[in-house]
């Protein structure tokens, strides 16, 4: 019952992605959670764990952070070379960059006020009214009466282009089919013979890059982040099994994406932010194609 009322909502709904939105709202967790065999494997999450080695470090969890200009502006980061990265390393000449958007400033419902602002009292590292300042990475430490981000220097302080001091969380919704033929096969990679898995992307105007659609729940290289601000997502795969469901999806692009389509899943693809690490994860979790090389594909997990 629950997945006949999945496929008509889908059928029914465009799709429309803008850069910070996708219009599955129709589509709560726990509807989807309750769906029949076509959907039945698309409840998995994939957290920030994903970006951990065996050490606890993370890998390449800090590099778009740091780039520059910041997105949507000409504001340079002040440089930060990787053994400066991590908080516990003396820098007393780290003299990192002020900035915050104008659209920030102005603030819209979404954004915090200026710490400045005697009327703004955050609860930092915990649930603040209808706020979560809570970390998926634990606590993290308030410096100056601003919070310090997790994963290290950035170059610049301020929130940039994000509304929350602290974390900022979202949820990136992956939704994922098997690549058929017109006959409705499933088709595979012919070298390494495993089946071809598509998701559902966009491509940025700002760079060009392909991304999941969604805004973005744990810690995620983005180069939104700012010292005092940073983006947490937990991505989830919805995943139509039988492609039943999801050849009904019309894909619309909104305003802010330069284009919108199903794009086959492997190691080529330039991604934004982590997603790189999101797509790969899924490829490992459906035992889909990943790499034309045998030694470097995916294996079930």
């Amino acid at each position: 019952m629950a997945g006949r009322f999945l496929g008509k909502t889908l059928a029914t709904v465009s799709l429309s992605v803008a850069l910070a939105s996708v219009t599955l709202k129709s589509l709560g967790r726990c509807s989807i959670a309750a769906c029949s065999n076509s959907f039945s494997s698309c409840g998995f999450h994939l957290n920030s764990n994903m970006m951990s080695g065996s050490d606890g470090t993370k890998e390449n969890s800090h590099n778009k952070a740091r780039t520059s200009p910041y997105p949507g502006s000409k504001v340079q980061r002040s440089q930060v070379p990787n053994e400066k990265v991590g908080w516990l390393v003396e820098w007393q000449d780290y003299n990192p960059v002020e900035y915050t958007a104008v659209s920030v400033l102005a603030g819209p419902r979404w954004a915090d006020p200026q710490i400045s602002e005697s009327s703004f009292s955050p609860k930092f590292n915990e649930k603040d009214g209808h706020v979560e300042r809570k970390s998926q990475n634990g606590l993290y430490e308030i410096e100056n009466g601003r919070p310090r981000n997790p994963a290290g220097r950035t170059g610049l302080v301020g929130r940039g282009l994000l509304g929350r001091w602290g974390p900022n969380h979202a949820a990136d919704p992956i939704i994922t089919r098997w690549k058929r033929d017109r006959s409705g096969n499933k088709i595979t990679h012919p070298i390494s013979g495993k089946n071809i898995l598509q998701f559902v992307a966009i491509k940025r105007k700002d760079c060009g890059e392909w991304a999941i659609p969604g805004i973005y729940k744990g810690y995620v290289d983005d180069p939104r982040n700012t010292d005092n601000a940073w983006m947490e997502t937990e991505a989830v795969n919805y995943h139509d099994e039988t492609g039943e469901i999801m050849d009904n999806l019309t894909l619309e692009a909104g305003d802010d994406a330069g284009k919108v389509k199903w794009v086959d899943i492997s190691d080529k693809l330039k991604l934004y932010a982590s997603h790189f690490q999101f797509i790969k994860l899924v490829a490992e979790k459906r035992d889909a194609h990943w790499s034309e090389d045998s030694e470097t594909d995916c294996h079930g997990l």
